[in-house]
């Protein structure tokens, strides 16, 4: 897809996809929601909050002025909407709201007489999924946050929240639980794939602008997991440690971007502790990073089954219990009020939570553009399934390219795929995220009984075939094996001009990876074929990185992730060359994991949730990724940033200078090669006494024609340049001098020049 096209349609989901509707009816209240209805009946006379002339914040103070205490507690406890009748008890039971949604995450009841609508919650980050049961709704999925974040292209990156946010609001849903922000601090983590990558600016920049085109539908967007969740194994009560000045120049410096740039209207607190306290109820990162330093004024949501307590997790900062079903106890229904009544929660903390409950629903427009229930039928497939396209083809990553193997020959008579199910899709990730295609069988699967049968699956495979879109694309002939057989897989591969190898790492939710190897015998597969075949190419379709042991024998390497609905058709684009791969790695794979900071992963997963098992983020502190790689000196398989092309390009010409508090750059990229191509241009800096030699300080995708040449300028945040400075809350840069790098990867630098910069403080915002 050409930049224009793809612009096009952003602009088109932009501009009206979501129509002005009336009010839904509301669900109603349960046994164990606060009792807002037998406090107030009459609705007002006149609703002055409805005024869109209004900003949000005084919208939200006359709407509060009408509100009972019961009925801004009623805001601040969700239910699960799916049955969950397994886990009921005697003394933990609760009726279904009658307006939530089947199969989505969530509901939490609104207010019908002051016009309040519910707040319809469904997961997650690459689409509307859909929970249990054996007829899920099938829609559109985006290809997974990693592949995203390979684009490099914020633009992309909200073309596709927008795609989402519409098809959830079409679907009758006004929260999406997106936004996922986790930097990969552990390779083998399950839900890396659901996540923006290693780098604080990267992952940043780029789930901000999937937060801000979601919200363009006037859907509320999360920002999760709040905070370190890094991990699956013992995600419920493994208790991170990490020291002040590394958390807010890592982690905490992503969300802080995405914040900024995405301007959430929730925050989903995760399951972890973080030194020594539940996410959840962490006075720390809720009351004083994300509201007090970060001025953030919208609502914190919990995970579904990360509350623990009711006054010290609403007084640290906690504003609505979701999902209770899986929770111990309905912390913030009845037991809220009775702390309120009692003095252990204030009233006025009370209707601060009500007030960033509604402030993020204003703030989007939820009141004004109402859903009406599942509108499904309106949905433009045609139109999302190329936006899906767009953001597969340009996250796939060309790793290796011996002797120009790809794009495949135009001459090649036949072509053999092998494994992955490349017959009939590609892979997706598993757990509460899922999306089924749209153009899926009723039950949304095109490959059966695949493990596991539950939860975080069944493995899914989107219904899009790379060997279909192939054999649309190439007048040779395309033929397919399953690869279970080693020994055919062999003797087949002679025959064939080139063969494709399709290797896949399903992961999921709820479970991280025993090692990086691809699993179920693929590397002796791989192998094997390509000792029978040089001409052999390797797809990879997995959850983050993977070591590859054939490495050295294949003639090509393509990193695909879990590609989306429209994935197949974006493999065989990029195969054929009819895309130019312009994918960049924004996570290290490493070689092997003795190279990271936990060669054995921390945790147990024997161990029940009443276990204190400890993380050690110390280890590595902020030098997360490549920039652990540089400190140690460490060579791994594929640098941070690397990525191929089926054309060549020069860089030069680099210029810097301080503007303002932080660093102007400038430099020049030129395409030398004989067809159109996009790559990163990536801008590291390197300071004295950082917590490892170089940071990413800025980046630009740039498009271009064969013999073009563009003039690039880009702007380092200060807060790149800076150190974290406990004592003071702030952040401070030293004088001296620094070092600017342009690079294609964070082990590739084209040029250095030297900036003087003077000392600089900072306010608590980083300006």
């Amino acid at each position: 897809m050409t930049a224009f096209r793809s612009r096009a349609l952003f602009v088109r989901l932009l501009a009206g996809s979501v129509l002005a509707i009336a009010a839904p009816a509301v669900a109603q209240t349960t046994n164990n929601a606060p009792g807002a209805a037998a406090a107030r009946t009459e609705a007002p006379k006149a609703r002055p909050w409805m005024n869109t002339a209004l900003g949000a914040d005084a919208r939200v103070d006359l709407l509060l002025k009408e509100m009972t205490l019961d009925e801004k507690l009623q805001l601040t406890f969700g239910y699960f909407a799916t049955n969950a009748d397994w886990l009921k008890t005697p003394v933990k039971n609760w009726v279904y709201p009658k307006d939530g949604l089947a199969a989505s995450a969530g509901i939490v009841p609104g207010i019908p007489r002051l016009g309040i609508p519910s707040q319809w919650q469904t997961d997650a980050g690459v689409g509307v999924a859909s929970q249990r049961g054996p007829t899920p709704r099938l829609r559109t999925s985006l290809p997974s946050g990693i592949a995203t974040a390979s684009t490099w292209n914020p633009e992309l990156a909200q073309a596709g929240g927008a795609m989402i946010g519409n098809e959830a609001f079409l679907s009758g849903f006004n929260v999406q639980l997106a936004g996922g922000m986790n930097l990969t601090r552990e390779p083998r983590n399950g839900r890396n794939f659901e996540y923006g990558g290693e780098d604080p600016l990267l992952a940043g920049v780029i789930t901000g602008h999937e937060i801000k085109g979601i919200q363009s539908q006037h859907v509320v967007s999360t920002m999760k997991h709040y905070a370190f969740n890094g991990q699956e194994t013992n995600r419920n009560n493994i208790d991170h440690k990490i020291g002040e000045q590394a958390a807010r120049q890592s982690d905490l410096l992503a969300f802080e971007i995405a914040n900024e740039v995405g301007q959430p209207g929730s925050v989903m607190c995760s399951y972890n502790r973080v030194n020594g306290h539940y996410a959840c109820e962490n006075d720390w990162l809720l009351n004083k990073v994300l509201k007090r330093n970060w001025g953030f004024k919208g609502y914190v949501m919990s995970d579904w089954g990360a509350t623990h307590s009711t006054s010290e997790a609403a007084n640290a900062g906690l504003d609505q219990q979701s999902g209770w079903a899986f929770d111990r106890s309905a912390y913030f229904a009845d037991a809220l009020r009775e702390a309120v009544n009692n003095g252990h929660v204030t009233e006025a903390r009370a209707t601060d939570m009500a007030r960033r409950v509604l402030w993020g629903m204003f703030s989007v427009g939820a009141f004004d553009k109402v859903v009406a229930g599942d509108r499904a039928t309106t949905i433009d497939y045609a139109a999302h399934a190329e936006v899906t396209r767009a953001d597969a083809e340009e996250g796939i990553v060309l790793l290796k390219n011996t002797a120009g193997l790809l794009p495949i020959a135009k001459t090649a008579k036949s072509i053999l795929l092998i494994g992955a199910h490349a017959d009939v899709g590609v892979l997706s990730g598993g757990g509460s995220s899922q999306v089924y295609s749209h153009n899926a069988p009723a039950n949304g699967l095109i490959v059966a009984d695949e493990f596991p049968s539950g939860f975080p699956g069944p493995k899914t495979y989107h219904a899009s075939s790379p060997m279909k879109a192939l054999q649309a694309r190439t007048g040779a002939t395309v033929t397919y094996l399953d690869g279970k057989d080693v020994k055919a897989a062999a003797p087949a591969a002679r025959k064939a001009d080139i063969v494709v190898v399709f290797g896949e790492q399903w992961t999921g939710e709820s479970f991280d990876v025993p090692d990086l190897n691809l699993p179920a015998g693929q590397n002796a597969l791989i192998d094997a074929v390509a000792g029978a075949n040089r001409k052999t190419v390797v797809v990879l379709e997995t959850g983050g990185p993977v070591v590859m042991p054939w490495l050295g024998k294949v003639g090509a390497v393509l990193e695909a992730w879990y590609p989306g609905t429209a994935g197949g058709e974006a493999i065989a684009r990029v195969l054929t060359g009819e895309v130019n791969p312009s994918g960049h790695l924004p996570a290290t794979f490493p070689a092997s994991l003795a190279q990271t900071p936990r060669p054995v992963l921390e945790g147990d997963p024997k161990l029940d949730r009443d276990s204190h098992p400890m993380g050690n983020y110390d280890i590595e502190g902020a030098a997360v990724g490549y920039k652990w790689f540089d400190k140690t000196g460490a060579k791994p398989l594929f640098p941070f940033g690397y990525g191929l092309s089926y054309t060549n390009f020069a860089m030069g010409g680099l210029t810097a200078a301080p503007q303002g508090k932080g660093i102007k750059a400038g430099f020049s990229v030129k395409n030398t090669g004989a067809v159109q191509g996009k790559v990163v241009a990536q801008v590291y800096v390197s300071g004295a006494g950082w917590e490892a030699p170089k940071r990413l300080g800025a980046f630009r995708k740039v498009d271009l024609a064969p013999g073009s040449e563009q003039a690039v300028s880009v702007t380092i945040d200060p807060r790149l340049l800076a150190t974290f400075d406990v004592a003071s809350g702030g952040w401070k840069i030293a004088g001296g001098d620094y070092k600017v790098m342009l690079a294609t990867s964070a082990a590739d630098v084209v040029q250095t020049v030297t900036v003087r910069v003077g000392a600089q403080t900072l306010d608590r915002g980083g300006k």
